[in-house]
């Protein structure tokens, strides 16, 4: 049967927030445009590029920075290892100078209040999430080229198949759906992150891919360790002051530590009782999805809007279930990311399709399912576990107040990855065989519940506390 592969590096990317469909996809499709015209020799004769943003892109695309991405994209800086503090500087000077250095090579006039259109009333057939260039060259000829920003930071050109890189891998055990998976479990006696670092082997050497994963928890941590201890309010004009500063110094009183690794050993030494660690989860996603949401460098667990939940509830493992190796980090994250591909083949991880159950509901149902068999629980519990996070986030929309990834995006990813914790220990206490919903149905459940979701609830700050909370109301 044919499948698609999908490698933990596809769902978890390094990337810069707010949004991994909006910020990350489009930076990434302008960079592919770009490399086109590199390829083909254009660049030397282009002479007028515009940009044209359709359907979510366009109504929430300055909230979510759309129009700062694809400049950068154009520019071919990477995502990934670019300065986050260059950004605003790279922009003023375009917008001040109205030139843009394509490609890093071509210096072109380029005004981004006339040549980054919004439109608003226009959608693209394919996703929501739409954009095209068009370009224009010395020798009279023009083209148009379309890409389709489909969550997760995945992106697909106009007339091609698939979003990965792995369309023509051949994997040691082809996954489509959990049964898929839970079948390859039980003949094997592999557990969820075995089978997945087998396939990992398809793309790369096993030595390769657990260096990789344990990259992307460092940039996972170093992301928690930064919004932590960065004060102040968020940009964007919602006045959203970052609560995870003043929940990390509450916590750690009168400690002193200048580091991560001192941090974690005051956290350690700390009280443990529920309310304290529920207040570390809290401040742990509260600091990524603030750091997010001010064009911080953060890794999309499965998105950018739900960045927050996986690194909270495998911080809570480090921290307070003794999960603290390097093992067992790598076997978290390959767990969760088999999860996240799952949802993404049934159903999707695109706000802009089915609404924040597709971010928060998917990344709370990752991190349940790697969280239980971290704490040695069965496959078939760790698919339970998936099934009951997602379970209580089905239908739950997506309605940005000012088409920023704020207000209520931050707070979700807390409640995210408490639901997570608490569906992992539900499963631990439970027999799978006496369920009544499978991982695959409650897949096709969201999925159905996308599709017949208003399109108002689906990222386009047209409905819900988009339209009930006044712009630039505090919140506390």
């Amino acid at each position: 049967m044919p499948h698609e592969a999908i490698s933990v590096f596809d769902m978890f990317k390094i990337g810069v927030g707010p949004s991994s469909s909006h910020t990350l996809g489009p930076w990434r499709a302008a960079m592919q445009f770009v490399q086109m015209l590199n390829e083909t020799s254009l660049l030397e004769k282009l002479t007028a590029v515009k940009v044209l943003l359709y359907g979510s892109l366009a109504k929430t695309g300055k909230g979510h920075g759309t129009d700062l991405a694809v400049q950068m994209g154009l520019m071919n800086e990477d995502p990934v290892t670019i300065d986050v503090n260059s950004i605003q500087f790279s922009i003023q000077q375009i917008l001040e100078g109205k030139r843009l250095l394509v490609g890093g090579k071509k210096w072109l006039y380029f005004n981004p209040e006339e040549d980054i259109v919004f439109l608003m009333g226009e959608s693209l057939p394919y996703h929501p999430n739409a954009l095209s260039f068009l370009a224009d060259f010395s020798d009279g000829t023009n083209i148009c080229q379309s890409f389709y920003s489909v969550g997760g930071g995945f992106v697909i050109k106009e007339g091609e198949q698939g979003s990965t890189a792995g369309e023509n891998i051949d994997l040691p055990f082809p996954i489509n759906n959990s049964n898929d998976l839970l079948y390859w479990c039980m003949k094997t006696g592999l557990p969820i992150y075995g089978i997945v670092l087998e396939n990992e082997s398809a793309w790369r050497p096993e030595a390769e891919t657990k260096a990789g994963v344990l990259h992307i928890w460092h940039t996972m941590r170093d992301c928690i360790y930064r919004g932590s201890h960065t004060n102040g309010e968020l940009p964007g004009g919602l006045h959203v002051r970052r609560r995870a500063y003043a929940l990390n110094k509450k916590l750690v009183g009168s400690s002193i530590y200048t580091n991560y690794e001192g941090w974690m050993q005051v956290i350690k030494s700390s009280i443990h009782n529920f309310q304290h660690v529920l207040d570390w989860i809290s401040c742990f996603a509260l600091a990524v999805n603030e750091e997010n949401a001010s064009f911080g460098r953060v890794v999309t667990a499965p998105t950018n809007g739900a960045s927050g939940t996986i690194p909270a509830v495998l911080l809570y493992y480090i921290l307070f279930c003794n999960g603290d190796s390097d093992e067992q980090i790598i076997r978290f994250l390959l767990t969760a990311s088999e999860v996240g591909s799952i949802f993404k083949k049934g159903a999707t991880i695109s706000a802009a399709m089915g609404g924040c159950q597709a971010e928060i509901g998917v990344s709370s149902a990752m991190a349940a399912a790697a969280l239980t068999e971290s704490l040695g629980g069965t496959q078939r519990q760790a698919l339970m576990a998936a099934e009951i996070a997602m379970e209580h986030h089905l239908g739950m929309t997506c309605d940005p107040i000012g088409g920023l990834v704020q207000v209520p995006c931050i707070e979700r990813n807390t409640m995210g990855a408490i639901k997570a914790i608490t569906a992992s220990q539900l499963a631990l206490q439970s027999m799978p065989d006496y369920a009544k919903v499978s991982l695959d149905a409650v897949v096709k459940t969201m999925w159905d519940t996308a599709k017949d979701m208003n399109f108002k609830y689906k990222e386009t700050a047209e409905g819900g506390l988009a339209i009930n909370i006044p712009l630039g109301m505090k919140e506390c």
